[in-house]
């Protein structure tokens, strides 16, 4: 069941001032792109959270690995 909003505000003449548009047609037009979209299943978002989780390990992993390399050169040749 979709609703269709377009024709309450788009059929405006560019040259006119445009006008804001009401909470209730807000909420209508959120409404209407939230029954869009495909919400992944719970097998789906856990494969997610886990490649991001491990994604994000992997990368504070090398950054300390960088960090620590670097300071240890700093302090060899400054220190």
């Amino acid at each position: 069941m979709a609703i269709d909003t377009r024709g309450e505000t788009a059929d405006k003449p560019s040259g006119e001032k445009k006008t804001r548009t009401s909470p209730a047609l807000f909420y209508r037009q959120v409404v209407n792109e939230l029954r869009k979209v495909i919400w992944p299943t719970r097998k789906d978002l856990i494969t997610y959270t886990t490649v991001v989780l491990i994604f994000v390990l992997i990368m504070v992993a090398i950054v300390y690995g960088l960090d620590a390399a670097l300071g240890w050169a700093v302090l060899r040749i400054f220190g």
